[in-house]
């Protein structure tokens, strides 16, 4: 699993975090200063990745939390089997997946595309 911790504290709005075991991007992050019996809190919104989940996390602010490692990768399409399923080679490994695309993004084949990949899920970018 390609991960690392990092301090909540060190989080900021477009970061990635793990939320109930799912890479998720934070789409707002706030945080509540501490009281008379303890630390400042930080409350994370964030957005499922692939599943496109809303989550919610309330933590403080020094405490781990784990970040996922999401690469970034350029793909080619090689053919299309359906209007949202493709077939796509890595342009450095030159391995060939099934991925879905977005209903709202047009490919054809030959055309190059970037996709995140973390833990064997993809996502095709717009």
């Amino acid at each position: 699993m390609a991960k690392e911790q990092k301090e909540v504290r060190d989080l900021q709005e477009g970061n990635y975090v793990i939320v109930e075991d799912a890479a998720c991007k934070i789409d707002g992050y706030s945080t509540a200063k501490p009281g008379k019996h303890g630390s400042a809190k930080a409350r994370i919104e964030a957005r499922g990745v692939f599943d496109g989940k809303r989550r919610s996390l309330s933590q403080p602010v020094d405490a781990k939390i784990w970040v996922p490692i999401i690469d970034r990768k350029q793909g080619q399409i090689v053919s299309k089997e359906s209007d949202t399923v493709v077939q796509v080679m890595d342009l450095e490994t030159y391995e060939t997946v099934t991925m879905e695309i977005p209903g709202d993004v047009e490919v054809d084949p030959d055309d190059e595309i970037e996709y995140l990949e973390w833990e064997g899920k993809r996502k095709v970018l717009q």
